[in-house]
């Protein structure tokens, strides 16, 4: 390791990881309320720990054999000895990454509550920065193991031609990436379906036919609903940014080793940079986090003022360092380099604001929703289909003036000769630089989306435990607020994956090229009967020798592929929730018409049967659009090639992007709707116009927490599949 500023990763991974312990310690010391509280608390931290136990027992099995068969590929020479280890430590630190989050979001909910009790900016204060222990768990251990291994593969890596070495570090760290992938996307579709499975049961019976409030303890549902929140949207959130940051951390490290391949004085350099900003990052998230607070009575519009001036000013900050950063690295046009950066930052913050405008009920849209809930919830769910339809806009322009301007910003807007080796190179390298941007501040980013379901809970554990009205008006703003950091959480998630997904669509011609090396092929003979040395090759050479271009059918149809694998996906899983959800509402109905005494209070509801019917529903059906992501971008390497995949991951980037903030946004829009109608516009609770508006929100669970956010993960789990594989689609496909 012949660069000591390398050790700034490490620092940060292992300070990020400091605070998260102390901000747990902090949240522990706050009173968990009345006994009523504690065992509401208990009983929901019992039912997510047990449906924790259950899919890691799933996934370990799926991780067994996976790590397995790349034994096997690597003893036959077709990939790295390594990969099978760095796919199980990824897999691993995903999950623990999940799990931490999830342990204490099930104990800041009730202490939550109860400071709710107190003030609002208390109950904010507990429940943001039980938040950000996840964010920094997150960003802690991801860091911490991009350290590792970079440090296990620098010293074990034998010294080959120089700035080779490099390249097979950083191809062999991101298949690291496919386990943390893997990892969250059966953590996001089995956490999706067993809440949103709760909540569909939850909503339906007790709101719209019993007539009773939302978390009502007579609801036999209810405590499903809440584990819901945790295993879902805490425990597979945490795992999936875990991956997304570090897959655009690597993925930028690889095309960096690349861009600078032939300069090996500045290649590690340029390695370092991606993991450098983002260790920085997590100094400056903690001045944010610092700077989240409230004054009491505070509307929707100020509790969201108080998490976009901590989020702002740490992005202000990141942009500012960077600058620092990548001039004292001594790149090349380090200028440009560090506006790609901002670039990232920007188009984060302006995705985020996007789903703010369109899923808050303090702005126009989501309240024409709850409008339109007058004339009954077939009007209701039309409204919310054709928002989330025209927010896709914003956010699309968004990325793609984004991929432009850190395109152009890495090649100095050398636009003539934009497309030649070297400036298709650093214009790759920036847009990952851009991605990196966008994630760079996550431990703070990361918090406001956490705190959404811990606020979720701490009403739910208010209504349960009978606290006050006045206490439950405080923790439906929280609530409110958290629906909205939710969906812009997922809007930010989602613009990362492109940029990511981008980068590492590039980082896959990498590995096809050691890949080839590995195989004895030294030479490539391209269509113009010109031959070049492989180690030699850049992108266009590739792309000339695979023939990946829109006239080859074979990339055609790899696109077509792509585009339908985010449809089937999305299918698969919104039927498995609608499967379970049935499942509970006989239940729930069965139980008040059979369990005398549950609506006068009288009667104890069979809590425990409808975590089970959640738990079973997940399982069972986490497994198939799971696997399928993994096996069909070995299918259509092994049959169409390398021009199939790239077709594939191409039609699975675009589509599954517009279509996963389609999702996002109109979940979040509907959900609002119904909580703006609670607020006592239209009506309010109980109102015709309140359970139609409960309609559109049930429609809207599966796309804003199952299927919509599982979709960010397909993007990038396809590409890291098509990486890990790389060496098997090189060696023989049918076409």
């Amino acid at each position: 390791m012949e660069n000591p500023i390398f050790f700034l990763v490490p620092f940060a991974a292992l300070t990020a990881l400091l605070f998260a312990f102390y901000f747990f310690r902090q949240m522990m010391r706050e009173s968990e309320g009345t006994e009523t509280m504690k065992k509401i608390a208990l009983y929901v931290r019992e039912g997510a720990m047990s449906y924790l136990k259950q899919q890691y027992k799933i996934v370990s099995l799926v991780f067994i054999v996976l790590a397995m068969l790349f034994a096997v590929m690597a003893y036959f020479g077709l990939q790295n000895s390594w990969v099978p280890f760095a796919f199980l430590t990824g897999g691993f630190f995903s999950g623990l990454a999940g799990f931490f989050g999830m342990k204490t979001a099930t104990y800041a909910s009730a202490r939550t509550a109860h400071a709710a009790a107190n003030s609002l900016n208390q109950g904010l204060r507990i429940a943001f920065r039980s938040g950000a222990v996840m964010g920094l768990v997150v960003v802690g251990l991801a860091l911490l193991d991009i350290s590792v291994w970079y440090w296990v593969l620098d010293y074990f890596v034998e010294d080959m031609e120089p700035g080779h070495k490099l390249v097979v570090i950083t191809t062999t760290m991101l298949t690291f990436g496919m386990g943390a992938s893997t990892q969250a996307l059966f953590a996001r579709v089995g956490g999706g379906i067993y809440t949103k499975a709760a909540d569909v049961g939850a909503d339906l019976v007790g709101k719209v036919e019993a007539g009773i409030p939302e978390d009502d303890p007579r609801n036999p549902a209810t405590i499903a609903d809440n584990v819901g929140d945790n295993v879902g949207d805490v425990a597979g959130m945490g795992a999936d940014l875990y991956e997304s940051y570090c897959g655009s951390i690597l993925a930028t490290a690889a095309l960096g080793a690349s861009a600078f391949l032939l300069h090996p004085a500045l290649q590690e350099k340029a390695v370092l940079a991606p993991m450098l900003v983002a260790g920085v990052g997590v100094f400056l998230s903690l001045i944010g986090i610092f700077l989240v607070k409230t004054r009491e009575n505070a509307d929707m519009k100020q509790l969201m003022a108080a998490l976009n001036r901590g989020v702002n000013i740490s992005s202000l900050l990141t942009a500012a360092a960077t600058f620092v950063i990548l001039y004292l690295s001594g790149l090349p046009n380090w200028v440009g380099i560090s506006f790609a950066v901002v670039t990232g930052l920007l188009a984060g913050i302006v995705i985020g604001q996007t789903a703010e405008y369109y899923t808050s009920h303090s702005y126009r849209p989501t309240q024409k929703i709850a409008e339109s809930a007058v004339t009954g919830p077939a009007t209701v769910i039309i409204s919310g289909l054709g928002l989330g339809m025209i927010s896709t806009a914003i956010p699309v322009m968004t990325i793609a003036v984004a991929i432009t301007l850190a395109y152009l910003c890495a090649i100095q807007f050398d636009v003539a000769n934009m497309l030649l080796a070297g400036n298709l190179s650093m214009g790759l390298y920036g847009i990952g630089f851009a991605a990196v941007g966008m994630l760079s501040t996550l431990g703070l980013t990361l918090a406001t989306d956490a705190y959404g379901p811990i606020a979720d809970n701490a009403g739910g554990n208010a209504e349960m435990s009978g606290l006050g009205e006045a206490v439950r008006k405080r923790t439906d703003a929280l609530d409110a607020l958290g629906n909205t950091t939710a969906a812009t959480g997922k809007g930010f998630s989602i613009g990362s994956a492109a940029l990511t997904a981008l980068a590492l669509l590039a980082s896959y011609i990498e590995e096809i090229k050691i890949g080839l090396i590995r195989l004895g092929h030294t030479t490539l003979s391209l269509a113009n009967g010109a031959t070049i040395d492989t180690h030699r090759a850049g992108f266009e050479d590739f792309m000339n020798y695979y023939q990946v271009s829109l006239m080859n059918p074979k990339v055609l149809i790899g696109m077509f592929i792509g585009s339908m694998m985010a449809f089937v996906f999305c299918g698969l899983t919104m039927n498995a929730v609608g499967r379970a959800a049935q499942k509970m509402v006989e239940e729930v109905r069965r139980q008040f018409r059979e369990i005398s005494g549950i609506m006068d209070g009288s009667g104890l509801p069979d809590y425990a049967r409808c975590v089970e019917i959640s738990t079973k529903g997940a399982q069972k059906a986490m497994l198939f659009p799971s696997l399928l992501a993994i096996i069909v971008p070995v299918l259509t390497g092994v049959v169409f090639g390398v021009s199939g995949v790239m077709g594939l991951l191409v039609g699975g980037l675009s589509s599954g992007f517009v279509l996963a903030i389609f999702m996002a946004n109109a979940g979040g829009a509907w959900d609002n709707a119904k909580k703006y109608v609670e607020e006592g516009h239209l009506g309010g609770k109980g109102s015709d116009v309140h359970k139609a508006c409960v309609v559109g929100d049930t429609v809207g669970d599966p796309f804003k927490d199952t299927s919509g956010p599982s979709l960010n993960i397909l993007i990038k789990l396809m590409s890291m599949v098509s990486i890990v594989m790389a060496g098997l689609t090189v060696a023989w496909s049918v076409f």
